[in-house]
Parts: C-alpha cells; structure tokens; sequence
C-alpha cells in the first residue's frame, strides 16, 4: 500500500490510499480510500509507516476504534454468493432480501435464536462485521420474522434451482426422514410421535431431506410430528416429477421408507426406480428352508444377487459384512447377559424368606418390563407360578437369529446394465450421507432444535433456512477438506477396498493427516468449526488517526487464512477491502 496525490484540475489534488496486487501475471492498482480530508501532518506519517520508517504515534493520536471478527464471514458470504444464494431470494423488498442472506451466513457462523441473531447482525451490538459488510444498521427480530417468511416464500422456487443444479433423469436420488422437538404446545405441526432425538415427552415435528447422490442437499419438507416414514415419500415423489420436471430417477430410502404399498402405489405408478432393503421377516423368509437365500453360499463370498417369485421383476442383492455379524454377536451377548442379570434378581425377590415377591401377576409383569426393555422377550422362556419363577435362554431362537447375523438384502428394480451390483450396494450405503445431514443440522453446526417457532409456516421456514445454511458448509467441507479432520482422498482408499460389502476403508493421506496433526504443507489440522474461529482472527478494524475520519482497514490474513479463501475460490478479504 503507498500514498499518492493526484491532480484534480483547479481543485486542490485528491490524496488517495492505494494497493498494488498482481492478477494474471499483470501489475494492477486499486484505490483502497480517499485521504483528501486528513491533515498532511497526519497523510504524511501515513506514508512513512507503509514506507517502513519508523514513526512514533501517541496513543491519542493513533485510535482503533472497533476491531470485529470478519475473516469467516468474508469466508461464508463469499460462499453464498459463489453459490448464487442471493440471485435465488426474492430481490425485493431488498432489505429483507438482505436480512435473509444474512440469516444463512449466521446460521453457519453462530447458531442462535432469532433474537440473539439480531443483535449480532446490528451495527452497536454487532459479534461479527456481517451486518456492517451487508450495510445493516440497526436489526430487530420482527425484521428477522419477515425475512424468514420471505425465506419460506422462495423455498419452491430456490429447491428447483438446486435441482437443476444437482440432479438429471436417471440419477440416484437419496431420501431420509428425521424428527426434532419443538418448545410450546402451540404448533398445530406438533405431535406425540416417536423422538429420535430422546425426548418422547416433547411435540415432534417430522422433516424429510431429499439429496443428489454425493450428499449434497436439494430439498427438505416438514411433517407433521405422528407422521410415518412411508407416509411422507407420495409427495417426494410428486416433488421429483411436478416440481422438479425429472421423468426418471433412483430413488434410495432406507427399509422402513420403501415398502412394498409405496411401491405398488406411489413409485411405479409414477414410473420411479427404488433401492432399499428387505426387513429382518422378509430375509428370514428368504432363507426359510429351501428358499432362494442359502446361507452357506456365503461361507466363501459376501455378496451375490437371488431372484425371489415373491419380489418379480425386481433384483435381490443378499450382502454378509463379517465385522458387522461379530458386532451383532457381541452386542447380543451383552443384552442377553444383562437381562439375565436383571432376571436373577427377580428370581430372588421370589425366593427369599421375608416379604417375597408374590403372585402370578406381580412376578410376570416384573419379568416382562425386563424383558421388554432390551427387546429380548423372544430368546428367554420363562416360567412363572404364584410362588416361583425361574428363566432359560431359548437357544433356538438365538441360533436361528444368529444364523443371519451380519446379513442384509436390498431389492431394487434398475436392471444390472445401469446399476450393476457392486454400484448398488455402494449406493445404497451412501444413504449414510444424509444421516450425516441430519447430525450436522441437528447438533452445534447448524442446531435446527430445539424449534421456539409456533406458526406452521414458520417451522417450515426455519428447518429450509438451516436447510439451506447446510447447503453452504456442505460445498465448504468439499472445499476445505484437506485443511479439516476428513478424509480429503476417497477414490484412492475407495481403490483399496477388497469388496464394497466391508467397511470403507480410510486413505494412506487422510491417516498421516490424523496421526502428525498437519496438513501436506505443515498447517494444522482443523475440523471446520475451530477454521471458522481461526478466520475470525482476521479483524475488521475502524482506524482514526488524529482528527481525522475514521477508516475501515482490514489485518493481514495468515497463511492458513489465505489458502482457506483460495480453496474456496473466494477473494481474499484484503482484496474486498474499499
């Protein structure tokens, strides 16, 4: 940076603070700001300091009058806009436009209530320089609440954008349903229903995340909270064909989504492929004596297709993961070993001498309450009198359970040329992507709950804001990650891997990351919410010299906060500075 004066005809010359940068192999200049109203006192001890003399400044003199994080909002709006988020919202009215940008950009950058988001985004009570970049001012929630609505306005129009984007006739389309709680009682969207999230006593609601097959996602839909999962997917199907204007695709859901009713009355009536998975009757169906799934053809393979007159015109992919039978084995010895535990000690209640436990009743709905509560009813027989009780394992029950351990059996209607075997069950798996959605956005990245909103639509506007602020980290995670704790080399462990039924294996780069703590360049390892704190470090100053008008500049990014811009094809915020 230097100082220049430039003549301006009869009119004193303009003093102007310039940097000089190079672009494509060229020298290039850009005014940073006009210095013209300063002293030359002060314009002249300016120009020492960027010349490098050494200048003393009194601390009356030379004023930081505000220093506000900015590296990772420079980073994040530079993503929403590389992205074409604010070319998707409504561009009037335009401040409201505006607020729902920023909603978006603090939803990834500081989750918070909408109250607390306004005081972060306001120009006295700012936490960041989002709302002084976006030029903001003042921000209440009701401004929040009115660009929400705008938000949920735009949703329809913004998701079949990003289907466009993302998805094409004949392509693999994953879809999963999760749950979340609301605070009130007031939502008519909340139900009792089951909580994945361990709070049964609170109303749910239910949402549904439809993704391209890389994970990346396209669409979300709120239910109401005592909604099926199978109920949910007629109106997937309606979105990919009406909305999304797609003839054919893949859909992938897991065992519990994809039934047989919703493919007789909502998949293949719409001309819809499916891949999913049997449950766990319907392969012990399969394996029935002389059925088409023989067990001992896996004794040397883990995976082989079966044809089933029960399944026509459909492929029955029958899997077996080693690791995951031993897990399975492991797991159930510890349930059935623990209920035995709790069992003995109802024994015992029965048996002792003073104040026993007594009657047929009493002692059986002791003995079922610990049976149930591990789901291990089916491998214990009990036997219960007025005055005894006693308990076995039903080891035929437990060998025929365990005969299957480790097995799994997908069925899928896109013939082998288009998705041949190996292709299925990697697809299938990669319905592990939208699981990893759901944990992003339901805990401290994104933290969809607990929900405060009690208007229906705003439910809905909440969960696509999060939605779409999952939409940004999920292309910064692509972007970053060689700088984060993920494996950043896929295809060359994906290489490695001896069948896609195993585990997936971790690459050679993404091992020595984890072990040395470095990146391939010797810059720490971070996971992405600590990159973002270290992109805070970089400063947004307000700067007055003396008397005169105070100026914006900016500190100097780090090595590291340079390559996070570059990877992200963001312009580096000492080039964004005017």
């Amino acid at each position: 940076m230097y100082v220049t004066r430039v003549p301006n005809r009869s009119s004193p010359p303009a003093v102007l603070l310039r940097e000089s940068y190079r672009e494509g192999g060229k020298v290039k200049t850009r005014t940073l700001t006009n210095l013209t109203g300063w002293p030359d006192a002060q314009v002249e001890a300016l120009r020492r300091v960027l010349k490098g003399e050494t200048v003393i400044f009194s601390r009356d003199t030379l004023q930081i009058e505000r220093a506000l994080p900015h590296g990772h909002v420079a980073a994040v709006l530079g993503m929403a806009r590389k992205l074409k988020l604010d070319k998707l919202l409504p561009q009037a009215p335009s401040r409201l436009a505006q607020l729902a940008l920023a909603m978006i950009v603090a939803r990834v950058i500081e989750p918070a209530a909408k109250l607390a988001t306004a005081r972060q985004l306001s120009e006295d009570t700012a936490a960041h320089s989002l709302g002084a970049v976006l030029e903001l001012g003042a921000v209440d929630e009701d401004e929040l609440y009115a660009a929400l609505d705008l938000l949920g306005e735009a949703q329809p129009r913004m998701e079949a954008a990003f289907a466009k984007r993302h998805l094409r006739d004949g392509c693999l389309v994953l879809y999963d349903l999760t749950s979340s709680y609301l605070e009130g009682r007031k939502c008519e969207l909340g139900h009792y229903g089951y909580s994945r999230d361990g709070k049964p006593g609170k109303l749910q609601i239910v949402f549904g995340l439809l993704c391209a097959a890389d994970g990346c996602p396209v669409a979300v839909e709120v239910f109401e909270g005592n909604t099926g999962d199978p109920s949910t997917l007629a109106a997937q199907v309606a979105k990919l064909k009406e909305k999304f204007k797609l003839s054919r695709v893949v859909l992938a859901g897991d065992r519990g989504m994809i039934t047989q009713a919703r493919i007789e009355e909502d998949l293949a009536p719409a001309g819809l492929d499916w891949l999913t998975a049997l449950r766990a009757p319907a392969i012990q169906a399969l394996a029935a004596d002389n059925g088409p799934l023989q067990l001992s053809l896996f004794d040397e393979r883990d995976m082989a297709e079966i044809t089933s007159p029960d399944y026509p015109g459909e492929r029955l992919i029958v899997c077996r993961n080693k690791a995951l039978a031993a897990e399975r084995g492991r797991k159930r010895e510890e349930l059935l070993t623990a209920t035995e535990k709790e069992l003995a000690k109802i024994a015992a209640r029965v048996a002792r001498g003073r104040n026993p436990l007594r009657g047929a009743d009493k002692i059986g709905l002791k003995a079922g309450a610990v049976l149930n509560r591990r789901k291990m009813a089916k491998h214990f027989e009990p036997a219960i009198t007025d005055a005894s009780f006693s308990y076995s394992r039903n080891e035929a029950s437990i060998q025929k359970e365990a005969a299957l351990d480790g097995f799994y059996v997908l069925r899928t209607s896109v013939p082998a040329e288009t998705l041949d075997t190996g292709a299925a069950v990697l697809a299938y798996k990669s319905l592990s992507q939208v699981e990893h959605a759901f944990r992003s956005l339901k805990t401290m990245d994104l933290d969809v709950r607990p929900i405060h909103h009690r208007l229906a639509e705003r439910v809905r506007a909440h969960v696509f804001l999060c939605m779409l602020a999952y939409y940004v980290t999920w292309h910064m995670h692509q972007a970053l990650a060689p700088m984060l704790f993920e494996d950043h080399d896929k295809n060359s462990a994906a290489k490695g891997r001896a069948s896609p039924v195993v585990p997936a294996t971790v690459s050679a780069a993404a091992k020595a990351k984890a072990a040395s703590r470095k990146t391939a360049d010797g810059q720490p390892v971070h996971s992405f919410r600590t990159l973002l704190q270290d992109l805070g470090t970089l400063t947004r100053n307000t700067v007055r010299l003396g008397d005169a008008p105070p100026v914006t500049m900016l500190a100097n990014p780090t090595p590291i906060q340079q390559e996070v811009f570059a990877k992200l094809g963001v312009t580096s915020p000492r080039r964004q500075q005017r």
